[in-house]
């Protein structure tokens, strides 16, 4: 399928150090580790001999030890040590199913298929992250019980502030959402001129301020915006920010959900810039995990559209264009 294709993130960098990891990936079990040179591998979390979950096992000497007979794997996932035939050869054969993987904004991803060509996609972009004047904050990750594609189309939805986020990042007398403008791109949609008045559009915001959002999708399952509000309301001079929406599809109806942040703020702690996302999200999430049906349907004829929703339905006819067929409804 072409979810395969895809670069998806698994893990936050930092929590693959020297034990295996298991996560879960589009159904699948997948042990993430780090061998003697520090270099992270994703393979399937079985064994080949009998089937055990590798992750229960741990690394010695740069290797990935097998916890039911203590089989040894070196990086390329190639057995080279079986403790009851210490003199036995292991022909090629004895191998793990290995996997893509790269590391990339603080989180590690993973590819699952057996090549690249000309035609492999990129990591999705976040073209904050070469911006030196912004500081970069990873949050998450949040376990979802809903489709990565929901969770997509509610990141790009304005509607929805002045009552899932209400004294946040909108209002009820200010509910009115203006005309923009909605394109494709390569990698799937921009929507511009999305201009909302907003309470509290972030941790330093001192008066309700209009803010300029500027939304674009970067791959199936990721997306991003940059938020700039009047100067006026916010008490750190030049304060801008982007914010990426990272998704792990670990099930047609489960998801992996990372944030990260790039912010013109170097004095707060990295937890009260967790913390303020914290509190969007977890406002976010309970709705989401209630919308049915969970996976996102592509039909627009299934569910009813206005212009304020241009940009999630063109994000629905991207997925269709994309041959998508994980975590929505053709």
């Amino acid at each position: 399928m072409i979810e395969n294709e895809l670069w998806h993130p698994v893990a936050l960098s930092d929590a693959v150090t020297d034990a295996p990891v298991a996560v879960d990936l589009l159904e699948r079990k997948l042990v993430i580790w780090r061998d003697g040179n520090g270099v992270v591998n994703a393979w399937a979390d079985q064994c080949p001999h009998r089937g055990a979950r590798l992750s229960l096992g741990k690394v010695c000497e740069g290797r990935l030890e097998c916890p039911y007979h203590g089989w040894q794997f070196d990086s390329g996932g190639h057995c080279v040590h079986v403790p009851a035939l210490p003199d036995f050869v292991p022909p090629a054969g004895h191998a793990t199913r290995t996997y893509f993987c790269t590391e990339q904004y603080g989180l590690v991803w993973v590819r699952m298929v057996a090549s690249h060509d000309a035609s492999t996609p990129a990591v999705p972009t976040f073209a904050a992250e070469q911006d030196t004047q912004l500081r970069k904050v990873n949050c998450g990750p949040y376990e979802v019980a809903t489709s990565a594609p929901r969770i997509v189309e509610n990141f790009l939805d304005m509607a929805h502030f002045a009552f899932v986020h209400e004294h946040w990042l909108g209002s009820r007398d200010a509910a009115a959402i203006a005309a923009y403008t909605v394109a494709a791109t390569p990698t799937g949609i921009r929507a511009t001129g999305c201009n909302t008045v907003q309470p509290k559009s972030n941790l330093h915001s001192v008066t309700a301020a209009q803010v300029e959002y500027t939304y674009e999708v970067t791959a199936p399952y990721a997306a991003v915006l940059t938020k700039i509000p009047d100067a006026a309301s916010v008490a750190v001079a030049g304060w801008r920010e982007a914010i990426g929406l990272f998704i792990c599809p670990m099930g047609p109806e489960r998801s992996r959900v990372w944030f990260r942040l790039a912010v013109a703020d170097f004095h707060s702690l990295d937890q009260t810039l967790r913390d303020f996302q914290h509190t969007i999200f977890t406002q976010d999430q309970p709705v989401l995990e209630s919308q049915t049906p969970k996976r996102l349907p592509l039909d627009l004829r299934a569910e009813v559209h206005t212009a304020a929703d241009k940009a999630s339905s063109a994000y629905r006819r991207f997925l269709s264009q994309q041959a998508i067929t994980f975590g929505v409804i053709p």
